[in-house]
């Protein structure tokens, strides 16, 4: 009886206990189903700021990292692919497509750049081997007029154009060393003063450059060339770029372990920006190429750097003039630098033997200007004369040109300034194959001329 009495008490209270346990059940499946739709947004979310960030990427990459790229390649700086500005996507596909993007299209404008500089170098040293043949032509021509006349009006009259030869044929010849030519062969050592002087002769202003004294340092015979090249590039610098009233001047430091030739302007000195180009140009690392050159080009630093790295000087500016200015300095070692040559032997003097004097005769007038060395002018440098004795039979007058004034008294004076400059300073005509340096290059120099 009892147990029935105790069915009969709990009967009312299981359709309770049923609904309860129903309710907790569908509660927990409403907090999961809340959860799951809690990380589906979340999720979606997650998604849609994905896609905005391969969206700001890929316009990123369109907008920076390839100009930037661009940009690198064609100035001739180590070439950035940049970062990406979400770096949670460092490691995704899109990253690794993008880098690859950057990768392929640096090689091509690369391969494109290089091609066009080696074309655009062959057409620069077919066309500066032409025209050095005709200059070279030229100044033949106007050394013979030289050599064959005595006549200072004449003199005058060449002067200019002797003078401007020589510039273009220097310029020409730093343009074919960039391009990739030698600059031409010297047979002999010559006195580094007598260097010095070849370079103020290959300038415009020279008559501004003050040369040091004399120093007995000679120059060895196949650094002649390049080391003139240089130095009237960095005076031919100085003079430009500082007034024409005041002077260039260039002194000699002899130190152990080789010479410094410093040029002291007075000019307006650079800026940091133009300081770190013009290391960039000197450094010649062969990283400026031809297409790289402004309009209009600039480009005689450059071939200093080339010519610097390619016969083992060194070549630098600074703010240290002495002046105010740009110093520019050129160090030789002692590498490049030869011995005095020995003394010439003298004959010994005739031995005396009394006899009558000998009536002394009286020079005369118009052989004495002819004869003997070279007259030195108020600048240091020589004269030029024929070298032929005068007589009164050759002497003859000449005819005024048509339309021509009368120079001014001592204008033929201003061309004796190349003369001794000048005189152990001479380039070969182009060089052929047989050159030997184009076949067995200095330990120094790159792999091949560029």
């Amino acid at each position: 009886m009892s147990l029935i009495h105790d069915v009969l008490l709990w009967t009312p209270y299981v359709p309770l206990t049923a609904v309860g346990g129903a309710a907790l059940h569908y509660r927990a499946r409403r907090k999961a189903a809340d959860k799951r739709a809690a990380d589906a947004e979340r999720r979606a979310a997650e998604a849609d700021r994905l896609i905005a960030a391969r969206d700001e990427e890929a316009r990123q990459l369109a907008d920076s990292r390839l100009p930037a790229l661009a940009y690198a390649l064609q100035h001739g700086t180590p070439p950035s692919f940049g970062g990406l500005l979400h770096p949670e996507l460092n490691s995704t596909v899109t990253a690794a497509a993008y880098e690859s993007v950057l990768k392929q299209v640096g090689a091509l404008m690369d391969g494109a750049s290089r091609k066009a500089e080696e074309a655009t170098r062959s057409t620069v040293r077919a066309c500066v081997k032409s025209v050095q043949a005709l200059l070279y032509e030229q100044q033949s021509a106007i050394s013979n007029l030289l050599d064959a006349e005595d006549d200072e009006r004449v003199l005058a009259l060449v002067q200019p154009v002797d003078h401007a030869g020589n510039q273009l044929l220097r310029r020409l010849q730093v343009l074919g060393v960039i391009a990739g030519t030698w600059p031409g062969r010297q047979r002999d050592n010559v006195p580094l003063n007598d260097a010095i002087r070849g370079a103020m002769s290959r300038i415009r202003d020279y008559q501004r450059v003050r040369p040091p004294r004399a120093s007995g340092l000679y120059l060895a015979d196949r650094n002649v060339e390049p080391v003139v090249l240089v130095l009237a590039e960095l005076l031919d610098n100085a003079a430009r770029h500082s007034a024409p009233s005041t002077p260039v001047d260039v002194r000699l430091v002899e130190g152990a372990q080789g010479v410094s030739i410093e040029i002291h302007d007075a000019g307006a000195g650079m800026s940091a920006e133009a300081e770190l180009e013009a290391k960039r140009r000197l450094s010649g690392d062969g990283s400026f190429r031809l297409t790289e050159l402004r309009n209009p080009p600039s480009f005689g630093l450059l071939g200093a750097g080339v010519l610097a790295r390619r016969y083992g000087f060194r070549v630098y500016l600074d703010d240290a003039s002495h002046y105010g200015g740009v110093r520019a300095v050129v160090f030789l070692p002692q590498a490049l630098l030869a011995d005095a040559p020995p003394p010439a032997e003298t004959a010994p003097a005739p031995v005396q033997q009394t006899a009558p004097a000998a009536p002394v005769r009286q020079a005369d007038p118009s052989t004495v200007a002819a004869a003997g060395p070279y007259e030195i002018t108020h600048d240091g440098l020589a004269k030029r004369n024929s070298g032929r004795p005068a007589s009164q039979d050759t002497i003859r007058p000449r005819r005024p040109l048509a339309g021509a004034e009368p120079p001014p008294t001592g204008s033929g004076r201003g061309l004796a300034a190349f003369v001794r400059a000048t005189s152990g300073i001479h380039a070969d005509a182009p060089q052929t194959a047989d050159d030997p340096q184009m076949s067995n290059p200095s330990p120094t120099s790159e792999e091949s001329p560029r």
